[in-house]
């Protein structure tokens, strides 16, 4: 693995889908808001977050709430209209509903969610802005064979493909099923954050249809993954169901496969800052559908 030097832009600090892979350290804040600045997160918490890339709330949502968000998940999967819309991603072995995009926009439910201030509050807080929602879904990893997602950073791809200029995007990932050692959970590595990985190779058209079921494209060698995480190691993400787990845009994840009985269900909603909307994109023959990158840059109320 080299370092990078070379710009496709001569204004893009974060140059990615080249010839080589490389690494360039983080240029922008991790905390945008100045110390002190009131919100749900207490010091210790933002600290955490500043430090790591990431920091958990064992029980944002109390168990009358996750039930409701659970039963809501259940009807938007069984529901035939649901699945035959674009935003729905299939696992290609089961034909089971894997994601369902734009969530805020199908359910009243989600919707609120997305607004409640133990959430949107927390985005506001780290990114030191008004926001808006760049992608929201849900994510079901039904027990016996859910597929998981190689390691990468949601920053690389939001940038080569969505455009977003900086590192000013906050994702939640609230458990609405208990998250073990065995079902697939979210895997981080701790401190990645700080540095930047741009990935070799160009990005296919339409890239998307491909990489929302299984990513090629944007995703690390072996050797850069042991490089970052030979510092701090890998760390598990478990946790009850209404646990939530606040991560940088740029932290290396993954998660592996669900071959257990125990199903494995979160919502996922990415905001962004207004002063971060997105460009054209920097490493993309084309932008991606709104339903995966917003380009309606309304603050969340």
């Amino acid at each position: 693995m080299t370092t990078l030097s070379h710009h496709r832009r001569t204004t893009d600090p974060y140059p990615t889908r080249g010839r080589t892979e490389g690494t360039v350290p983080r240029r922008d804040p991790v905390v945008w808001s100045a110390p002190g600045t009131p919100g749900p997160l207490d010091r210790a918490a933002l600290t955490t977050y500043e430090h790591t890339g990431f920091t958990t709330v064992d029980a944002l949502l109390d168990p009358d709430e996750v039930a409701s968000y659970r039963a809501e998940l259940d009807r938007l999967i069984r529901d035939p209209a649901v699945r035959a819309d674009e935003r729905a991603v299939v696992e290609p072995a089961s034909q089971d509903i894997r994601s369902v995009f734009e969530v805020h926009r199908i359910s009243e439910a989600f919707a609120a969610l997305v607004s409640d201030e133990r959430v949107v509050g927390v985005a506001r807080q780290v990114l030191g802005s008004d926001v808006y929602v760049h992608q929201s879904r849900v994510n079901v990893k039904p027990g016996f064979g859910a597929s998981g997602f190689y390691w990468h950073s949601d920053f690389e791809t939001w940038h080569a493909e969505d455009g977003l200029p900086r590192m000013r995007a906050v994702s939640v990932s609230i458990a609405l099923t208990d998250n073990h050692t065995t079902n697939g959970s979210l895997m981080i590595i701790p401190g990645s954050h700080l540095t930047f990985l741009g990935c070799a190779g160009e990005t296919p058209e339409d890239n998307y249809r491909t990489s929302l079921r299984m990513q090629e494209a944007g995703t690390p060698s072996n050797e850069a993954i042991a490089a970052l995480a030979g510092p701090n190691g890998i760390r598990l993400i478990t946790g009850r169901a209404g646990s939530a787990t606040w991560f940088d845009s740029n932290c290396m994840h993954g998660s592996g496969d669900n071959i257990t009985p125990y199903p494995r269900s979160n919502a996922f909603i990415v905001f962004n800052s207004v002063e971060n909307t997105p460009e054209e994109p920097f490493a993309a023959p084309a932008r991606r559908p709104a339903f995966v990158g917003a380009r309606d840059f309304t603050p969340v109320r």
